[in-house]
């Protein structure tokens, strides 16, 4: 449909944005149009093109082919700076700021305003403070940001990124390591900036906040725009079915595995809380069971691993192994009772780089490989060759530094060091991340086949999708809380995606 005389200006104007990495379709002849005081919400799974999107628009990195206009002027290949001049503003999902400066300070980091020759901190303080009261901002332009709470860290970026007066404003995830409440507040302020004549990208896996702030939803999948649609006009369904497309609704699940639930549960979890992410969580996990947890980020997914595993100190809740209740539940009491985790960042703190393949197996549990106190270099090189046998991982020699192989290698060599420990309970946060699809259905075998030895497994993973390829039942986590379970036909792509994403 044609544009009236009476529609707001386009803003951003994308024609055939086309951007290739090392092969990748990153982004394929992408088109988008986006006018002042529109809030569009850019959705798609991840590895849909938002991010490229994003780094494109903001001069990050230039497109191969096609064409990128701001309010009617080409951005071309002036990288950010040229964006910037345009009108572009973008707020990433990781903060920007300096906790030990004051929100004045972190207004204009970088930019400081002068006065004979010196900071002019009274400027500084005014104009930000117009801009906090401007946007209904309850906040002291004097206030440290550590001490401020995370959700009123995320509206001081907002903040300094409308102090810019920006024509396009892209928020990426702006709210997905808030709770529930605070969600509210960042939601009120992008409506005020999107009546100011602003137009906003919304990026979010979250539908339910996204219908509160978003009018129309731009959807992408395998680098390309798929539709537009008007959020009025749309189910939640039908938004998820453009998400997933025919290719990952084809894929087959393995045969389903006869999972025992009349028998003590391995692993009880009752009113697990870990404030503010994670309230009143209960699940058991039997012998020989692969049990997703499905949910967008912020859900608490994470948090509730890292309270099983002692890492993580919980508010209340009790956790049972075997269907004895652990009094004090910290990393070598459950390593001693047989839990072992895999973290969620492989590289910072789930390998030790320099260190070969060999320790980083072992190094969960260097008493079987001692001769009294010392290191028994042969035992140790033994026990990891079995795990690398066992586990297929890909490695010249058993002391070939861990950094020099594939993600998919480390991730399996970090799998492999709770098998050398012993371990019946394997809580693996994001175990594929970072690794190639053959990678990918290598490690679902592995943790089925673990399973079928009678492993319990708690599989927690971002990308939903995979859950149904590898679990035989899931649990959906909705702002911290359990929303829905799904087992036998009822766990699918479509169903866990769209539990996880829906409205309450």
């Amino acid at each position: 449909m044609e544009p009236t005389t009476s529609s707001p200006a386009i803003i951003a104007d994308v024609r055939g944005l086309t951007k290739h990495y090392a092969g990748v379709h990153a982004l394929t002849d992408a088109d988008l149009t986006i006018r002042a005081g529109e809030v569009r919400a850019l959705l798609g799974r991840n590895g849909a093109g938002k991010s490229t999107v994003i780094r494109l628009l903001s001069g990050v990195e230039n497109a191969d082919s096609g064409t990128v206009r701001i309010d009617g002027e080409e951005l071309g290949d002036g990288g950010v700076r040229r964006s910037v001049e345009l009108g572009v503003q973008t707020v990433h999902q990781e903060l920007s700021l300096v906790p030990q400066l004051s929100i004045a300070e972190n207004m204009f980091l970088g930019v400081w305003p002068r006065s004979a020759g010196r900071i002019d901190y009274a400027a500084m303080r005014r104009e930000t403070q117009a801009v906090l009261d401007d946007l209904g901002l309850r906040m002291n332009a004097d206030s440290l940001v550590g001490d401020l709470p995370l959700a009123e860290q995320q509206l001081v970026e907002i903040a300094r990124a409308v102090r810019r007066s920006p024509r396009l404003l892209i928020l990426d995830e702006p709210t997905s390591a808030l709770a529930a409440g605070e969600v509210a507040i960042v939601l009120d302020t992008v409506r005020r900036i999107a009546e100011t004549g602003v137009a906003v990208i919304y990026v979010s896996h979250r539908l339910d906040e996204i219908r509160q702030v978003a009018s129309s939803a731009t959807v992408m999948r395998d680098g390309r725009v798929i539709d537009t649609v008007e959020l009025t006009e749309v189910t939640t369904e039908h938004v998820v079915a453009l998400m997933i497309g025919d290719a990952v609704r084809s894929v087959e699940r393995p045969e389903p595995r006869r999972v025992a639930r009349d028998v003590t549960p391995l692993l009880t979890v009752t009113g697990l809380s870990v404030p503010p992410k994670v309230d009143d969580v209960s699940f058991d996990v039997y012998p020989g069971e692969v049990l997703g947890i499905a949910g967008l980020m912020g859900a608490g997914r994470t948090e509730i691993l890292r309270a099983i595993s002692g890492f993580a100190q919980a508010s209340a809740g009790e956790v049972s192994i075997d269907g004895k209740r652990v009094s004090a539940v910290t990393p070598s009491a459950m390593k001693k009772l047989g839990v072992g985790m895999t973290p969620e960042d492989r590289k910072n703190t789930g390998i030790v780089p320099m260190l070969g393949v060999d320790e980083n197996i072992t190094i969960a549990n260097y008493g079987a490989v001692r001769t009294g106190t010392t290191i028994n270099w042969g035992r140790l090189r033994g026990a990891a060759e079995q795990i690398i046998n066992k586990l297929s991982i890909a490695t010249a020699r058993a002391d070939t530094p861990i950094v020099n192989l594939s993600g998919g290698n480390q991730q399996k060599a970090v799998i492999g060091r709770w098998l050398h420990a012993g371990s019946r309970i394997l809580l693996l946060d994001e175990p594929t991340r970072g690794v190639d699809v053959q990678a990918k259905e290598e490690i679902y075998g592995l943790v089925r086949e673990l399973a079928d030895q009678g492993a319990s497994v708690v599989f927690v993973s971002g990308e939903l999708e995979e859950l149904p390829l590898v679990c035989d039942r899931v649990i959906v986590l909705r702002h911290g809380r359990i929303a829905d379970e799904m087992t036998g036909d009822r766990l699918t792509t479509d169903s866990v995606i769209a539990a996880a994403m829906t409205t309450d």
